[in-house]
Parts: structure tokens; C-alpha cells; sequence
């Protein structure tokens, strides 16, 4: 039976191929996205299909649907380049954007998921990161608009849960990369993929010992379908997340090797504030309740990547500045 879904941020990189899935699977996708950091390309295939609507608007603004199944709630910007831009906007967008998102989820007693992020856990004193680890995270910092706005976002998910029985879920998403990022995102992936086409020195914030764990983008949203079609005794959090660590020096030279050509990787430059060393989820829970883990590996994710940034006009972005 066909479901009425609405997918929050859906013109961007993660929800355009959540989009993708959900029309695959016959369902019905409202796609609602500000244009700020999605853009129409990723989605202009879908346009026309009688199974897909577009709606531009901002969710820090109310908004009223009559008949809703379920709820993806992916609006935010998720890179630093983009949440930067303007701190205040992105506290909002998590915040009045969750509450906004609930309010439908309970008026139309649809299931909602809340695309949250390993950033919870700030700079982890704990590694892997667990479900059940509080974080570390500094509230007055430069990423504070991200990390305290999805820590928000997830205190909204469980009270309205407890006062309303809204059915939730939350997911935690670790660094995620694949084709339809945004290439002046500031992420470390689309940073260097982007500077290594263009035949650039690749730059590396600090000495590169940093780790991340980098899951590619079909994998996630496998994820976050299993996670919204669990039990309804379960409501997260829980880690998706590719559990394999690799440095920022590992990666550069995995790029600079897919890539070609002439590229060297630069002296590195000052680690910006708040930047965790150590990132790398604890997927027990996901393997466990949703019988998931990644499964593409990053040589290949990383050849996917590179191939879609060849195939477009990277003009056609634009590299926001922080707004303050």
C-alpha cells in the first residue's frame, strides 16, 4: 500500500536520495526544501513524476499537511561551511523546524524521524561512540548552532514522545559523503575530491592524525528506511555509521590516488576550533534491531564521488562565508 511521506530537506544531499528510494519503493514523496544548501538538480529527474511534489519553503515557518504517513525530518544544513553561514538560522531550523515537524507528526499521528548527527558527541572522550554516551560538546563555540541545535532536536523527538506518544525516531548519522554533495560544503570529502580534479594542493587541518569513519550515502539512507519501518516500541537514538576509521591523511591519499594526475597534499594548516579528533560510531544497536551495517568500501565509494563531481558544472555552487 502506497504511504504519503514527507521528506524535510529533501532537495538536498542526503534527502534527494532518500527521495530516490522512496518513489523506487512506490511511495508518495513530498519533498519540502528551502533551497539553501539542496538544490534543484539533484531532483530534477523527479519532477514530473506523478508520485513526487515539490514544495519550496523554509520549515523555521509553520506548515499543514492533511494526510501524512510518515516524516523525514532532514532540514538542516549538516556542514560547517553551510551551518556557519548563519548560526542563528540554524539553531532555529533544528529547533523551530522540529517543533514544527512534530506539531504535523502529531496532529496527523504520522510516524516522524529525526535525522540527527554524531556531532551530539562533540570532541568524544569515549571512542567508538555509543548510543549511551552524553558527549562532550563546548555550547558557546562556533558549532554550537549545529551540535546544541540537533541536542535540541532530540529532546523535542523524546518529549513529545512522553507527553503526546508521538512515534519517533532518531537516528545519529556519522560522516556521510557520495555523489549530490555540495562541493563548497566545507567537508573534508567534497574538499578534497573538489581540489584534487582541479588539479589544486589538497588542504589538511591539523597534522591529518585526525579519524573519521566515512559511510557512503546509499548505505544511509538504507538506514534510515530500516529505522522509520521498526517496531513501534522503538525510538532510537541509534549510530549509522561506517565503523571502519580512517585519518584525514589516509583519505587525502586515497583521493589523490582515485583522482590522478598531479595533485599533492598540502602542509597542513590550523585545526579549527571544536573539531573532534576521534569520530567513529558504535553500530551494536544497528546491527542488532535493524540488521544493518555499511557495506560499499571507500575506495569505491570514493570512485562514485569523484565521477558525479566530473560530471557537473561546479560553477553552479556557491561557497558560503560565515555570517558573522
Amino acid at each position: 500500500m502506497s504511504r504519503t511521506i514527507l521528506v524535510t530537506g529533501g532537495a538536498g544531499f542526503l534527502g534527494s536520495h532518500l527521495c530516490d528510494r522512496l518513489i523506487a519503493a512506490g511511495d508518495r514523496v513530498i519533498c519540502m526544501d528551502n533551497l539553501f544548501t539542496g538544490v534543484m538538480l539533484n531532483i530534477q529527474h523527479l519532477i514530473g513524476n506523478p508520485n513526487f511534489e515539490f514544495i519550496r519553503h523554509d520549515v523555521t515557518e509553520s506548515f499543514k499537511f492533511e494526510s501524512i504517513d510518515q516524516i523525514y525530518n532532514l532540514a538542516c544544513p549538516a556542514a560547517p561551511g553551510h551551518y556557519q553561514f548563519n548560526p542563528v538560522k540554524t539553531m532555529k531550523t533544528s529547533v523551530l523546524g522540529t517543533m514544527h515537524a512534530l506539531g504535523l507528526a502529531r496532529k496527523t499521528k504520522a510516524t516522524i524521524l529525526q535525522a540527527s548527527t554524531s556531532e551530539v558527541y562533540g570532541d568524544p572522550q569515549v571512542h567508538p561512540q555509543p548510543e549511551s554516551y552524553r558527549g562532550s560538546v563546548n555550547p558557546i563555540g562556533p558549532r554550537a548552532c549545529y551540535d546544541e541545535g540537533k541536542r535540541a532536536a532530540e529532546s523535542l523527538m523524546f518529549d513529545y514522545h512522553r507527553q503526546y506518544r508521538t512515534p519517533i525516531k532518531v537516528v545519529r548519522i556519522f560522516n556521510t559523503y557520495g555523489p549530490r554533495m555540495h562541493p563548497f560544503d566545507g567537508r573534508v570529502v567534497s574538499n578534497f575530491i573538489r581540489q584534487a580534479i582541479a588539479g589544486q594542493e589538497l588542504t589538511i587541518y591539523g597534522d591529518g592524525s585526525q579519524s573519521r569513519s566515512f559511510c557512503y550515502v546509499d548505505d544511509l539512507v538504507e538506514g534510515l528506511v530500516r529505522a522509520m519501518n521498526t517496531s513501534s516500541d522503538f525510538t532510537g537514538p541509534v549510530n549509522l555509521g561506517n565503523p571502519h576509521e580512517f585519518t584525514i591523511a589516509q583519505l587525502a591519499q586515497s583521493v589523490v590516488r582515485l583522482v590522478g594526475g598531479n595533485t599533492t597534499i598540502a602542509s597542513a594548516r590550523p585545526l579549527p576550533q571544536d573539531d573532534p579528533m576521534q569520530r567513529c560510531p558504535d553500530i551494536s544497536l544497528a546491527r542488532k534491531v535493524l540488521n544493518w551495517e555499511s557495506t560499499v568500501q571507500l575506495d569505491e565509494g570514493l570512485r562514485r564521488t569523484i565521477e558525479w563531481f566530473r560530471s557537473i558544472d561546479m560553477s553552479q555552487f556557491r561557497a558560503p562565508t560565515p555570517n558573522y
